[in-house]
């Protein structure tokens, strides 16, 4: 789809704010497409070479104790005796497998000990020595692993194309009521981003969001819903039709600059499209004439504090009733696909099938289980 195609006999064009990230990169070089799981919390370089050390010093003391204690059991070719300088040179050559055979365990005892504890010790010692070979070897099995269960384990997320402004906002709504960190996959085409998504917890997708390919290494075909937070308008249109593509039942939501985008945006996919810049005026606008009125605006966007906007079902004690009569602020009654006003008077009575758009007093735990608060009204 271009600038300016025409949808249902009209020309629609998508007007160009300024340039994008996402789509300069993309227009520069192919970016190149992979999964990045969270990483785990691990301890500085010298911080995990002082710790191998450390063990490695422990296995030796533990291999020499054991030598010494029982090194009347022990011959040495050079005096025939063994003592304590003699049991750490026997344990250094033998933890690292050089073995001159001029000290030799000669008794049952130490011979034993040798096999049950010394050999043990070594296979440790050696284990230490080249785990930092080892864990490089093991680190890429280790991340195909993790990215294998993640990818079977992962059903019903979110999708949040762009890791800006609007995509963390959007984000930090989400788990504001009770989505879990795992459920969200972020998709964005600079490296650095991705980076700072993995080091808040959520797994990140390097890659141009409007190819399908990296789409689908984020799972998008078994999302719940998809956030479209791009800086462009018509990088958004291109993601939002792809998205609707590879899943046809998902919510996806996205944002526009320009409101005379918008129109395009919900014809390419969209189920609903928010103007970021008229919303901000308004809110600008309103705040100009009512402070008051500003401040209680900005607290009903922002989930989890003060007051919330939210959407539920209707409880079964509450069908019949009329829509003041619900213990909830109620604000609108979503009916089928249409949308009532609290004092539009096919809103009441309410319904079992309805679902309730009120105020409530924020509660992270009810909010997540989709009751009614009872802390609307004033």
């Amino acid at each position: 789809m271009g600038l300016g195609d025409a949808v249902d006999g009209r020309v629609f064009h998508v007007k160009l704010p300024g340039q994008d990230a996402m789509a300069r990169r993309a227009e520069e070089h192919i970016v190149p497409t992979r999964v990045m799981l969270p990483r785990r919390v691990m301890d500085r370089p010298l911080r995990q070479v002082a710790k191998r050390l450390a063990m490695a010093m422990m296995v030796l003391v533990a291999t020499v104790l054991i030598v010494y204690l029982d090194r009347s059991e022990y011959h040495d070719n050079a005096d025939g005796s063994v003592d304590f300088l003699d049991a750490v040179y026997y344990a250094t050559v033998t933890l690292s497998t050089t073995g001159y055979g001029d000290i030799v365990p000669y008794g049952d005892g130490a011979r034993l000990m040798n096999v049950l504890l010394v050999t043990p010790l070594r296979v440790l010692f050696l284990i230490i020595l080249v785990g930092t070979t080892l864990e490089v070897l093991t680190e890429r099995t280790r991340e195909d692993f993790r990215l294998n269960r993640w990818r079977s384990n992962l059903r019903e997320h979110t999708v949040v194309v762009g890791f800006g402004t609007k995509g963390r906002s959007a984000i930090q709504t989400l788990c504001s009521t009770g989505l879990k960190k795992e459920q969200i996959v972020v998709v964005d085409p600079a490296s650095k981003v991705i980076e700072a998504a993995n080091a808040e917890g959520f797994v990140g997708v390097l890659g141009d969001a409007t190819r399908s390919d990296v789409l689908l290494r984020a799972e998008l075909q078994k999302a719940r819903q998809i956030i479209i937070a791009t800086q462009r308008d018509d990088t958004a249109v291109l993601v939002a039709l792809t998205a609707r593509q590879l899943n046809r039942g998902a919510k996806i939501v996205a944002a526009v600059r320009e409101e005379e985008n918008a129109p395009l945006l919900r014809q390419s996919g969209a189920d609903a499209v928010i103007t970021s810049a008229s919303a901000a005026g308004r809110l600008l606008g309103l705040s100009v004439l009512s402070p008051s009125a500003g401040t209680v605006m900005e607290d009903l966007i922002q989930q989890g504090s003060g007051l919330d906007l939210i959407e539920r079902p209707v409880i079964k004690a509450e069908v019949g009733k009329n829509v003041r009569e619900v213990e909830d602020l109620v604000v609108s009654v979503l009916r089928g696909h249409r949308l009532l006003g609290y004092d539009d008077p096919a809103a009441s009575p309410v319904q079992l099938t309805d679902r309730l758009i009120t105020i409530v007093r924020a509660s992270p735990s009810n909010l997540q289980a989709g009751l009614p608060q009872g802390n609307g009204r004033r």
